[in-house]
């Protein structure tokens, strides 16, 4: 299994959280997500090495935006 750390910029509740979740969740290999609203990290767990820009995609579907 692979942990990425990603920063995500404008999720400042609990549906944030959920939002990221849900649409990272449906990535290929993803077995799970962190999500820490205080410092906008978002930990992923998965099989593989996820591209950046499915990860991106992926973000900005849910309504927010990773920090590159």
């Amino acid at each position: 299994m692979i942990q990425t750390t990603y920063a995500v910029t404008g999720m400042t509740c609990g549906h944030c959280a959920s939002s990221v979740r849900e649409e990272l969740g449906e990535l290929p290999g993803v077995r799970q997500i962190d999500v820490d609203l205080g410092s906008g990290a978002v930990q992923v767990t998965s099989e593989s090495a996820l591209g950046f820009g499915q990860v991106e995609q992926a973000i900005r579907t849910a309504g927010y935006q990773l920090v590159r």
